[in-house]
């Protein structure tokens, strides 16, 4: 699956996986992927920050990868409280107390999570595509018919038809989505099956499946994250400092659609516009997210 060597921290229902790169010693950097990603998109990002001596950490998320559940018993959710309350653990496995976080799509959903409920464990936050935090309550008020024609997959995966899609089809229509939402990237079919491999973890179909149901209140979350879910559900602000990168050429969503995320930082926030650029930012925008990073971390 990679070059890199794999790690392991145990939480409480995870034996999650990451990668490392860098001293022990530095500053923590962690960067997070989204579905239907892999660590493989920070492969151009977290060497340059490890050479500038930072340690960087890219876990795979759960579902993805070598990362494991422990107990078959486990609600294999893929809600945004999980992936959340997965960093954190993360974290507190690897004794970190406080982190300068990266992520994007799923990814950057857990790092906006944290930064808003757990500030004090953020030391600045690069965020794909603005405020990542889903507003459940009024998931189900329907959209204008451009935004829905745009979530097919997401109403695909609410059928069982759906679900034998997914498990028959898991990488078709993975790299397919590649290719709706970054349809400006030339290196997409080249670098798509580096990331592939991860979509093979046995969880894979069950994590995404719930997770696209219960962002719409059609599947239950994991009771003991229900406080959680409550909190995301007043949409609190986000107060440390912020960098949103948002492609230009993003095919899930128009880069306008995010205009009025501004209301929910209450930090110093900046919002960058990448042209030519879709929705797997970190991969097609290496140096853009570099930028950014060192940004807040160094200016």
């Amino acid at each position: 699956m990679t070059g890199y060597p794999i790690k392991t921290t145990q939480t409480s229902c995870l034996t999650l996986a990451y990668e490392e790169h860098g001293p022990a010693t530095g500053d923590p950097v962690i960067l997070l992927h989204g579905f239907p990603y892999s660590p493989r998109a920070y492969d151009e990002i977290a060497p340059v920050l490890a050479a500038k001596g930072y340690r960087v950490i890219v876990p795979y998320l759960r579902g993805y990868g070598p990362t494991r559940f422990i107990s078959p018993d486990t609600l294999r959710s893929g809600q945004q409280a999980a992936l959340a309350q997965d960093l954190l653990d993360l974290m507190d496995g690897l004794s970190i107390k406080q982190a300068a976080l990266c992520g994007y799509d799923w990814g950057g959903r857990a790092a906006c999570i944290v930064a808003a409920l757990w500030p004090e464990r953020v030391r600045c936050l690069v965020t794909g595509d603005g405020y990542n935090l889903q507003n459940i309550p009024k998931s189900i008020q329907p959209r204008d018919p451009e935004t829905e024609h745009r979530l097919w997959y997401q109403f695909y995966f609410h059928t069982p038809r759906g679900v034998e899609g997914l498990t028959n089809n898991r990488r078709a229509l993975c790299e397919l989505l590649w290719k709706l939402w970054s349809p400006t990237w030339a290196k997409g079919p080249e670098l798509y099956p580096l990331s592939a491999p991860a979509f093979d973890n046995p969880d894979f179909v069950d994590v995404v499946i719930q997770s696209y149901r219960h962002r719409f209140m059609y599947a239950p979350g994991d009771p003991a994250l229900e406080w959680m879910e409550q909190a995301l559900s007043q949409q609190p602000p986000i107060s440390v400092p912020t960098i949103s990168l948002c492609g230009a050429d993003d095919g899930v969503g128009p880069a306008a659609e995010f205009d009025d995320d501004i209301e929910h930082f209450t930090g110093p926030y900046e919002r960058r516009m990448l042209a030519g650029v879709g929705h797997n930012i970190p991969e097609e925008a290496p140096t853009a997210t570099v930028k950014a990073l060192l940004d807040l971390l160094e200016g």
